[in-house]
Order: C-alpha cells, then structure tokens, then sequence
C-alpha cells in the first residue's frame, strides 16, 4: 500500500516547483485539450474548481462557457466530511471564503452540473485520482442520481503507475493533462 499523504506532499511540492512558464505553457494545451472535448457537448452545466497550490486554473475556460450560454458551476462544502453541493458561478459575482479558504459564490443558487472538472495532486492510467484526501469529490460523485461525466485535472508529473484506489474511490470518465485526453471509462 502507498503512502498517500506522503506521495501527496511529494507531488504537491513538485507543482509547486513549476516555473511561471513551465505553468502557463502546460495548462494552455490543457486548456486547448478541453476545449476539443467540451465543445462537442454544447451549452451545458460545467461544474470547475477554484485553483489553489498550484493548479490548473480552470477559471477562464468557465468563463468562455458562460459566455457561449453554458452554465458554470462551483463545489461548497456545505458540511465537513458531506458530499458537496453546487451553486450557480458567473464573472464578477460576489464570492465568500470557505472551508479550507476556497472561495464559492455568496449567492445559494444550488445547480446540478452535467460535466465536473475535478482537480487531481496525482492520477493513473484506470483514472483514479489521488486527491487531497478529504473524499468530497468521492463522495459527491457516489451521490448522484445520474452521475455526472467526471474530467480529471492535472499535470503529467501527477501520473502514477497507481494509486492503490480503496473501494470509496471513484475513477474519472476521463482524465486530461498538458499531453492529451486520457478516456479511462
């Protein structure tokens, strides 16, 4: 068995080392790959993430889909330890910090996404997501009537030969990273 919290800190550490460049580069193709695979569904409810240790930022992307008519959609943790709940993004909202000082939109404007990008530290070729071992991503995704296709995001230095995924973790439909799109389901 890994050593999740180590390999975490390890991998965290290794984003965090990224020069700007090395940075905006990689997460321009990962927003071109995104780009290729989110056109063909149209105006849709994307969920995103706010980005925090160095992440991919997914802000942008939400807001083209804004403004082609989609609807954009950011995760709360409405209770520690709870599937999160989605409300209603848009530019320019007015934005409160939450739990683990990740903003969310003020406005309780609760929506169901079609599609989630899900932010992940590390990954492997079955896409399952190491993540920052809170479990809200796993959990809110189990709670689905009609799950969500689920898009994880993050950079090569992330793949992982495995995980060692634990029956609570949930693989993604697809995982996308500066080298391309990784279809896993």
């Amino acid at each position: 068995m890994i050593d999740r919290p180590a390999l975490r800190s390890r991998l965290i550490a290794a984003r965090r080392e990224m020069s700007e460049g090395d940075h905006r580069e990689r997460s321009m193709l990962i927003t071109t790959h995104l780009i290729g695979i989110l056109r063909p569904f149209g105006a849709r409810i994307l969920a995103f993430y706010w980005p925090h240790r160095r992440e991919y930022d997914p802000r942008a992307l939400a807001e083209r889909i804004v403004a082609e008519g989609g609807a954009a959609a950011l995760p709360v943790v409405v209770e520690k330890n709870k599937a999160l709940a989605f409300r209603q993004w848009h530019p320019d909202m007015e934005m409160m910090i939450g739990l683990y000082e990740i903003p969310h939109p003020a406005e309780d404007s609760a929506i169901t996404p079609e599609t989630i990008l899900v932010p992940v530290v590390g990954f492997d070729g079955a896409g399952y997501r190491l993540g920052y071992g809170g479990g809200y991503y796993d959990r809110t995704i189990a709670a689905f009537e009609k799950r969500p296709t689920t898009i994880g995001i993050g950079f090569e230095l992330g793949r992982l030969e495995t995980i060692d995924p634990g029956p609570h973790d949930i693989a993604m439909d697809m995982i996308v990273t500066e080298a391309g799109v990784f279809k896993t389901r």
